[in-house]
């Protein structure tokens, strides 16, 4: 077994903050020495939980689209590395799912990042990406950082939840899909050639 197969073993087998998880552990990850784009989400909902594969919901139909790939080519993970920042599914608040528990990218983020040397993009889904990878350069609110796109390439690519909670926030946005889609599909391309 190598390096990066044992360490998604530890994260799989992760109990860190089981006592908050009121579902149970059960950690959702993808990646490989080859991955090319990494994406990087809030925290699997609970569909997600339920079935144990990343993006295995409306939200990820929608994110497939905005990256104009097959779910064959999402789910290899040659191509994809993808890597929440909390493993597991955190429960339910009042306004939705609760925000992914911090000690998942505090313990294994690094730790993947240094095992897979191929990234060529990572795209950051969700304030609590931007937050934890932008810092200091990420804005106010998710829209003037998502707006801000062109700032952060050509590591990072900002973009907003996928998720079909966000319907309004795209109506209000038409920049969006006009100008960051295209760029994110050509860069798609471009990283899954190894450019």
């Amino acid at each position: 077994m190598d390096k990066l197969e044992q360490l998604l073993s530890e994260i799989r087998a992760c109990e860190l903050c089981v006592e908050h998880l009121p579902e149970g552990p059960r950690p959702v990850v993808a990646a490989a020495k080859t991955s090319r784009i990494l994406i990087i989400g809030q925290a699997p909902g609970r569909r997600v939980h339920a079935s144990g594969i990343a993006w295995d919901d409306p939200s990820g139909n929608r994110l497939r689209e905005w990256l104009g790939v097959t779910k064959t080519d999402f789910y290899d993970a040659e191509q994809f590395a993808l890597m929440p920042m909390g493993f597991c599914y955190p429960g339910t608040g009042k306004g939705g799912d609760l925000p992914p528990r911090p000690e998942c990218a505090e313990a294994w983020h690094d730790k993947l990042l240094d095992l897979m040397p191929n990234v060529k993009l990572t795209l950051l889904l969700s304030r609590y990406a931007h937050k934890h990878y932008l810092g200091d350069r990420m804005a106010k609110t998710v829209t003037e950082t998502v707006r801000d796109w062109k700032a952060h390439r050509p590591r990072f690519l900002t973009l907003p939840h996928p998720s079909p909670r966000n319907n309004i926030w795209l109506r209000k946005n038409p920049w969006f899909e006009s100008e960051v889609l295209p760029y994110m599909r050509r860069r798609v391309k471009q990283a899954l050639r190894g450019g």
